[in-house]
């Protein structure tokens, strides 16, 4: 077992490390997995949750967001990213369900500013395999075309 001031001491440094910027459980888990002790980690982990300093459902929320304002993704890159945060796919998946219509709309908008920048350079064809190769659905390529050409 471990001291409170033990406890404080190691929460104070997980908490200076999600202060800096959000982080998932699992960026915590890995940045402090061989410094704090296993059982001590889990219990700032659990704390950290419930006063919600750690809520994974806010971080994908909040990085969704921030993708969608900075860069052209498919849906599928930007589950990969989630993912890639160590983010439980079930979470993800159920952010993408609940929020569906919006991700579209964003998919659709992201593909059409790439077939803008794409297109004095490449043709319909070339542009559609790209995008494709990149993850964007078909329907949703196929409706940023039409709105493109309009």
């Amino acid at each position: 077992m471990y001291s409170p001031e033990e406890f404080d001491e190691a929460k104070t440094k997980v908490l200076k490390y999600i202060i800096y910027k959000r982080r998932t459980e699992n960026e915590v888990k890995i940045k402090f997995q061989n410094c704090i002790e296993e059982n001590m980690l889990q219990d700032i982990i659990e704390y950290l949750k419930q006063t919600n300093y750690i809520n994974d459902e806010e971080y994908i929320q909040k990085a969704t967001n921030n993708f969608k304002i900075l860069k052209n993704l498919s849906l599928t890159e930007l589950k990969y990213k989630l993912l890639g945060k160590g983010l439980d796919i079930s979470l993800i998946e159920n952010y993408f369900y609940t929020n569906k219509e919006e991700l579209i709309e964003y998919e659709i908008k992201s593909a059409m500013n790439i077939i803008i920048k794409k297109k004095k350079d490449m043709d319909e064809l070339q542009i559609k395999n790209f995008l494709l190769k990149k993850g964007y659905k078909n329907d949703n390529i196929n409706i940023a075309f039409e709105r493109s050409n309009n």
